[in-house]
């Protein structure tokens, strides 16, 4: 199996209500995969680009595009998240001897701008055999 770069989800948690701030997002191709008040009281959402990117440079620059344009109400929001963080996910398998892939200073310091934080996530082979094992449908 190749090693290969998944995509890059933009996680949040805040102690208010996101939908408003994942509304914009939406409707600039950033898309939620869920808004949810947990028990607690506490927001989370995880949103990820509309785009399918080779590289994750050009998927997190997407999302910064829209943070970097939000109006007063959104900022607003954003500066009472609790965490915002990009989380960067690969498939982790036994090929090419080497994988690699950065992220440019520019992009970095866009990051830091906005306030948020970096997060790699590596999923073994084993994890998605098993995911992919648990799909199937039993035979008849």
């Amino acid at each position: 199996m190749q090693t290969r770069y998944l995509n890059t989800d933009l996680d949040l948690f805040a102690t208010v209500d996101l939908t408003p701030l994942a509304a914009v997002f939406e409707s600039q191709g950033v898309f939620p995969l869920h808004v949810t008040r947990g028990e607690d009281g506490h927001w989370s959402a995880i949103l990820e680009t509309d785009g399918q990117y080779e590289e994750p440079e050009s998927s997190i620059a997407a999302m910064l595009s829209v943070i970097e344009q939000f109006d007063e109400p959104e900022r607003s929001i954003w500066r009472v998240l609790t965490l915002c963080e990009f989380n960067i996910g690969y498939d982790c398998g036994s090929e090419p001897w080497a994988f690699n892939q950065g992220l440019s200073n520019a992009l970095l310091q866009r990051m830091a701008k906005v306030g948020a934080s970096l997060r790699v996530t590596l999923y073994s082979p084993e994890s998605l055999q098993e995911k992919s094992q648990q799909t199937q449908l039993p035979e008849s």
